[in-house]
């Protein structure tokens, strides 16, 4: 199974809010950290305002910061919100056209089904505090946002 890049890019900007601790961050200082695509990243952080995932604040000294404390933001959850589906193979989606021949006595479909509940109940056990706990991945100091006073957040070192 491969997430998508919208997964990917909605688990990272998770991952750097968690490391901010409340402080807020812009959709600049993201890009420029993953140097990934701005207009990828606008839509992903669009999204996981509408999910509730994190809270943004538009205008001059906007920013956005987690909605929840990093522990209780299961990586399952952040998946379940951002993959479009979960259909490993053609019989699992209702709704397209099943041209596999073999569904009826397939048992390949129930091994695989199992296979994704199993993968999602792996990503259910850990949190966004999991993820983030023990290794630092922003720089340190952390830059701070535009319109900010400048106050550094202290940060560890990676260890």
């Amino acid at each position: 199974m491969q997430l998508t890049m919208y997964t990917d890019y909605s688990l990272r900007v998770l991952v750097y809010l968690a490391q901010t601790h409340g402080e807020s961050a812009t959709i600049t200082q993201i890009t420029d950290f993953y140097r990934i695509s701005r207009n990828h990243l606008v839509k992903v952080v669009h999204n996981l305002g509408n999910e509730g995932l994190i809270i943004t604040t538009r205008g001059k000294h906007g920013g956005m910061r987690l909605a929840r404390d990093p522990e209780t933001i299961t990586i399952g959850e952040v998946v379940r919100r951002t993959e479009p589906n979960f259909n490993l193979v053609e019989c699992f989606d209702p709704q397209k056209k099943n041209n596999c021949v073999i569904t009826a006595s397939c048992n390949l479909k129930n091994m695989l089904y199992e296979a994704n509940k199993s993968f999602l109940a792996v990503l259910d056990s850990y949190t966004l505090a999991d993820v983030t706990a023990g290794k630092v991945v922003l720089p340190t100091p952390l830059p701070p946002a535009p319109g900010r006073t400048g106050k550094v957040i202290p940060i560890a070192k990676l260890g």
